[in-house]
């Protein structure tokens, strides 16, 4: 069971709530047009990009902007979200993230994501979703204890200072610098391959059941870190390029595994390896 029991739903669970008061199923992917082909019957749909992310900086929506897009959505601060979405829940994973940094306090992923959803023969619907706007959401002020930036890594966690830990957690060759981005997804960039200094390069896929997309049993999870020296006594920051899946290995330690100090560091390896003058290894 997580260390928050409440941060993860079953597929059954959402088949049994869907309609139900209070409860908003969202899906989250990186291309809308999965949402829009078809989706879960009532949910609602983001876009990764389009909707969390500040359309003029690279960042994301302050306060004010989550606000309003929660309204858009018809979703108050009391209602219960669960987030979903493809690639094994990567977005999703980071909205997830994105909630909890502006206070959401009930919100959720579905294990194993749309992938198992559609493994088990679940309904899916193309038919949009009404919702009326909502009025009036009030976002917490930015929780700055979940997420790291650039100047912080660089002060705190290149080669991972005693008490310390950086997971990476891109693929191996991502990591080793032979490639600069996963191939289905090279349109962001840094100007050079590698890694930051003293990172552990934990893949996230090692947290799923490659078959169904759900995270592995947490005994299993805590190993898996913990044979890399990612364990629950140090600070650890999180990255891989564009801050996605950093934030699905952040769920892992931080909600699965209950790792009180955890950052995800949404400027990943985008960010970093385009700095002048930082130090890079391969």
């Amino acid at each position: 069971m997580p260390a928050n029991p409440d941060a993860l739903v079953t597929t059954a669970w959402v088949a049994e709530h869907l309609g139900s008061p209070g409860i908003v199923v969202a899906e989250v992917d990186e291309d809308a047009s999965a949402y829009h082909a078809n989706h879960i019957p009532g949910a609602v749909g983001f876009d990764w990009k389009a909707d969390f992310q500040h359309p003029l900086r690279r960042t994301f929506l302050d306060a004010d902007g989550f606000a309003k897009l929660m309204d858009s959505r018809g979703i108050g601060n009391d209602d219960h979200v669960v987030l979903y979405g493809g690639n094994n829940n990567w977005f999703a994973a980071y909205a997830f993230w994105y909630f909890k940094v502006y206070g959401h306090e009930r919100v959720s992923l579905m294990d194993g994501g749309r992938k198992l959803w559609e493994l088990e023969g679940r309904e899916l619907t193309a038919d949009p979703t009404q919702v009326p706007p909502g009025s009036g959401y009030t976002a917490k002020p930015a929780n700055a204890e979940i997420r790291a930036q650039r100047d912080q890594i660089l002060a705190e966690y290149v080669g991972a200072p005693e008490g310390k830990a950086l997971v990476d957690v891109r693929s191996p060759a991502e990591f080793t610098g032979e490639v600069i981005a996963p191939a289905t997804m090279p349109n962001e960039a840094a100007q050079v391959p590698g890694h930051i200094p003293g990172a552990a390069n934990i893949p996230w896929s090692k947290a799923v059941n490659a078959d169904t997309g759900a995270f592995l049993p947490a005994e299993a999870l805590r190993e898996l870190y913990a044979a890399e020296g990612v364990t629950a006594d140090k600070d650890v920051a999180a990255y891989c390029r564009i801050g996605e899946r950093s934030a699905h290995t952040w769920f892992v330690l931080h909600e699965v595994l209950g790792f009180d100090r955890v950052r995800n560091y949404d400027g990943s390896w985008t960010e970093y390896g385009s700095l002048i003058d930082v130090p890079v290894e391969r």
